[in-house]
């Protein structure tokens, strides 16, 4: 319901003004059943208490919650560098919780961060958005950053996957290669599946065939994919992978499999973490500014506890980076896993 006020959510709880009131104020002498009720009317309503009598009801905290689903990486490294910059330069902390790979933990998360924080930057691309919103701290400000596709006003930060995706493909087949194998992420996980999309897109306009590996982001599972690849041969030339990670995992399988990167095989990823460059030979990849990501959810989020309605979606183009794991081969004929030497 637009709009929906204090009055609307106790008709729709059957309760009074008072007791939504002390709810949403999170008075401790409230049984855990109108607690309940009211939380999940408020919800169902969309109601968003008013910022200027919230601040008159409520102290601050000072701290600012962050849900995501890990929080070791380099990704989320970097992604939360960034938002403990921007929340430092606030004045303010942040309380961090780790919901894995678990919807119930996801829940389990949020829950805990009720009366605690002043607002939520929660990213959980593998949780279905009914679920997530349906567990969100009733009247806390929340920003979402790339969570399920989904139909509630929100403000949010997405990465736009598809198009990154298409544009890596589109790369490789412009330094001549013709037998892209794409390393997707987990199945469900909103990133990973708008990724393979793009990935399809572009391979089904160039006429190519299409070959899809799954994992799981992490670099085993890029290296273990990549052995699965040496072991059956065949003349794929090039691997695009869906996060760094995984394309770093699946350089050093090719590398003792004496398959040369990128002379027989390209190798490109996704995300630019800092490692990317680092690495020899530098990984080609596609550029989001993990950090910047992180800043501009931490800035969002204190314009909503400062006030503002902003429920719009910003989405974030990647920028593509190229280096010397996808340099054209000097040797049209030279190229594919099945030409692999051990003496390489």
């Amino acid at each position: 319901m637009a709009n929906a006020t204090i009055r609307d959510v106790a008709r729709a709880a059957d309760v009074s003004v008072a007791s939504v009131s002390r709810v949403l104020n999170r008075h401790e002498n409230v049984r855990p059943a109108l607690r309940e009720k009211v939380e999940a009317a408020a919800a169902r309503l969309g109601y968003v208490p008013h910022a200027g009598a919230r601040s008159l009801s409520l102290a601050r905290s000072n701290a600012i919650g962050v849900v995501l689903p890990e929080l070791h990486g380099e990704f989320f490294s970097e992604l939360l560098r960034g938002m403990d910059r921007e929340a430092s330069e606030r004045g303010l902390q942040l309380l961090l919780s780790n919901m894995h790979a678990d919807p119930v933990r996801g829940v389990e998360a949020l829950h805990t961060m009720r009366g605690r924080v002043d607002g939520l930057v929660v990213m959980a691309p593998h949780i279905d958005p009914d679920h997530l919103f349906g567990h969100l701290p009733v009247g806390v400000p929340a920003v979402m950053v790339n969570c399920a596709p989904h139909h509630q006003p929100r403000p949010e930060l997405r990465i736009d996957n598809e198009a990154g995706a298409r544009m890596m493909v589109d790369h490789l087949i412009a330094t001549g290669r013709r037998h892209i194998v794409h390393l997707a992420g987990p199945a469900g996980n909103i990133d990973a599946e708008e990724r393979l999309a793009g990935y399809l897109t572009a391979i089904a306009a160039a006429g190519l065939p299409s070959t899809v590996e799954r994992g799981t982001f992490l670099e085993d599972s890029g290296a273990s994919a990549a052995e699965r690849l040496a072991e059956r041969g065949g003349d794929i030339d090039a691997v695009f992978a869906a996060n760094d990670m995984m394309a770093i995992g699946a350089m050093m399988a090719f590398r003792r499999a004496g398959i040369a990167v990128p002379d027989r095989i390209a190798v490109a990823g996704f995300d630019d973490i800092p490692l990317a460059r680092l690495i020899s030979p530098s990984l080609t990849t596609l550029r989001i500014d993990i950090a910047q990501l992180g800043e501009r959810a931490v800035a969002r989020l204190i314009e909503q506890i400062d006030g503002a309605d902003d429920r719009s979606i910003e989405l974030r183009a990647p920028t593509l980076v190229v280096r010397d794991t996808t340099s054209p081969r000097e040797d049209p004929e030279n190229r594919g896993i099945r030409g692999k030497t051990h003496e390489e």
